[in-house]
This record gives structure tokens, C-alpha cells and sequence, in this order.
């Protein structure tokens, strides 16, 4: 059962580091990528949808991202959330929209590092708070001694460590990124 409980508490501590990786992957360095834009919740036929799932998205230069929104229906739906989100106004051609990204400023840049610090934090209290679920799980074992309970809790927040260490080594990457 003490396994169990381990297996199911590292998946879980692995998908809040991945969803977290995923996150930033967002953040805007000095170059532009095709993580800033896919995830943007686009508002279409009454659902959230993710712009990867309304267009092609391309990065033909270091500063511009071009998408080819496949429904000439969704191309002010995909402009809007783009406008809201991103607070860059795409030039429009036809069913192509094509941003360029304007050169990051120093004071943007300290704003990109606030808004990471403030997702890694939400990353680590993800993962704690995976750990109290786990070891409320471990304490309310039955029939377990007081030394196992122990020697689990152990493992438990060496676990724990381990992932937040590795939030911890993601966030400082990706600012250097974004001071670069």
C-alpha cells in the first residue's frame, strides 16, 4: 500500500513540474516561438479552444510568428484573444495572421521574471500540497509502526525536495533566458 501511495504521489509531482515546464514555455525571451501563442484560449462556437487547434503556427524569422487559421470563420476569434493576451495587434491577411514580436524593453523583461517567479511559486505549492495529500495517506495507515510511518515521511519530503528543486532549477534557466 506504502508504494502505491509513492507511485501515485511522484506521477502526480511529475505532471505539476511538466505542466509548469509548459507554462513557461510561454514566457517570451528574445525570440519568438510557437509556445507564446498555442495555448491562447480562443472563445469559438461557445468553447475554449487552444490556437493550436484552430491554426498551423510557424516561426518563419526570430522576431514573427505566422499562424494559417484553417476556419475563415475563427480569424477575428484567433485575432481577439491574441489582442487580449499578448497585447499585440496582428496584421491580418486573409486567413494569416502574422505578429511581430517588438524587441523585449528592460522593463518588460523584469515583468516576464515577476511572472515566473509568481508560476514557479504556484508550481512548488502544487507540489506541497501533493505531499500533504500523500502523507495524510501515509499517517491513516493501519497496522503500519511508528518507524515506518517515520521512514516513509522521510521519503515522502525527500520526494518532495527533489521536485521543488527541480522547479527550482527550470525557473532560474528560463530567467536567465529572459535576461539574456
Amino acid at each position: 500500500m506504502m508504494e502505491e501511495i509513492f507511485k501515485s504521489t511522484e506521477e502526480d509531482m511529475k505532471k505539476a513540474v511538466q505542466y509548469f515546464k509548459n507554462e513557461i514555455a510561454g514566457l517570451r525571451t528574445g525570440r519568438a516561438s510557437t509556445a507564446l501563442v498555442e495555448e491562447i484560449k480562443v472563445d469559438y462556437y461557445g468553447s475554449k479552444v487552444p490556437i493550436k487547434q484552430l491554426a498551423s503556427i510557424s516561426v518563419p524569422e526570430a522576431n514573427q510568428i505566422v499562424l494559417q487559421v484553417w476556419d475563415k470563420g475563427a480569424v477575428d476569434l484567433v485575432e481577439k484573444a491574441i489582442i487580449e493576451n499578448l497585447n499585440i495587434t496582428p496584421q491580418k491577411q486573409g486567413n494569416v495572421l502574422r505578429l511581430t514580436l517588438p524587441p523585449l524593453t528592460e522593463e518588460r523583461r523584469r515583468e516576464l521574471v515577476r511572472m515566473l517567479h509568481k508560476m514557479a511559486e504556484e508550481a512548488r505549492v502544487a507540489v506541497r500540497n501533493i505531499r500533504r495529500d500523500a502523507k495524510e495517506l501515509i499517517e491513516d495507515q493501519e497496522g503500519v509502526s511508528e518507524d515506518e510511518i517515520k521512514r516513509a515521511l522521510e521519503r515522502l519530503q525527500k520526494l518532495t525536495d527533489k521536485y521543488i528543486e527541480e522547479i527550482n532549477q527550470l525557473t532560474e534557466a528560463k530567467e536567465k533566458e529572459i535576461l539574456g
